[in-house]
């Protein structure tokens, strides 16, 4: 399996799962498009465009950074040429860019709902709309979005059902586009993870520093689209994946390498997966 010479456009990718996906890329020497909004560090969250192009290049890859708000449906159309003309074409989009807040119906600002509906849902179609005129041309073309199963139990509505809607509007997506998309060759899957990562997410939206004892680092899930990305000719499409699931397909069987650290405390599963 090897990335080398393909063009992978991935939104927010500055950090996080995003970042470690272009890096596991970066060491085939593939290129890649850092699509995201920050530019200048945050001084509680690291990582810009301009250090993660940093990276992938001393990893062995190609970089282009651009600054990129995915709510902006012409800006997005401007990246995606703008990524196509400086490498030639795009064959992997990667819909990363997510936004969370885990309020229900009473508490929630509407405002902070038309966010997550933007960034999340709506940024996937637009992106791979935006996407597809460079998909067509590609010899194996993947769309991969990081969304969940669809899990229709009633603990992932009462809770938070607002942020359940738009993730899993992104999992709707990928099995309309899966579809849609036959007839142009292009892989389509969703990729979520069966514990929760180690992200700025976990740490600032849902619990704290202390959760990462129980929590795997983004590697799984890096290693996870890689194995997606290698697939061939649709052989792997329309499917809604977990991230140790596609990975026990691949032979892989240790996954006690992806822990954080060393803990006999049991992993968390993530949210929208069945214990």
């Amino acid at each position: 399996m090897s990335l080398k010479g393909k063009t992978i456009f991935i939104t927010g990718a500055s950090r996080g799962i995003g970042r470690e996906i272009a890096l596991r890329a970066a060491q085939d020497g593939a290129n890649i498009v850092i699509a995201a909004k920050t530019t200048t560090a945050h001084p509680k969250l690291g990582g810009t465009i301009h250090s993660v192009a940093k990276e992938i290049e001393e990893a062995g890859g190609q970089a282009l950074p651009i600054q990129l708000d995915v709510r902006d449906q012409d800006a997005v159309a401007a990246a995606m040429k703008q990524a196509a003309e400086h490498f030639g074409g795009i064959d992997i989009l990667i819909n990363n860019a997510g936004a969370i807040n885990l309020n229900g119906v009473e508490a929630l600002d509407p405002n902070r709902f038309d966010l997550m509906y933007q960034v999340n849902t709506r940024a996937v179609m637009v992106c791979s709309q935006a996407a597809l005129p460079y998909l067509k041309q590609s010899t194996n073309p993947h769309i991969i979005s990081l969304s969940p199963p669809l899990n229709m139990k009633e603990t992932w509505f009462g809770v938070h059902a607002p942020y359940t809607i738009t993730k899993y509007g992104m999992s709707m997506l990928t099995i309309g586009m899966n579809k849609e998309f036959e007839k142009y060759g292009i892989s389509v899957n969703a990729l979520w993870p069966r514990t929760i990562i180690a992200t700025a997410a976990i740490e600032f939206s849902l619990g704290g520093r202390e959760l990462f004892t129980r929590a795997r680092t983004p590697a799984i899930m890096a290693d996870a689209a890689y194995a997606i990305m290698n697939s061939q000719g649709r052989s792997l499409t329309g499917r809604l994946l977990i991230d140790e699931e596609i990975l026990r397909e691949q032979g892989v069987t240790d996954f006690e390498q992806y822990r954080v650290e060393a803990s006999d405390e049991e992993l968390m599963v993530d949210l929208f997966v069945d214990a």
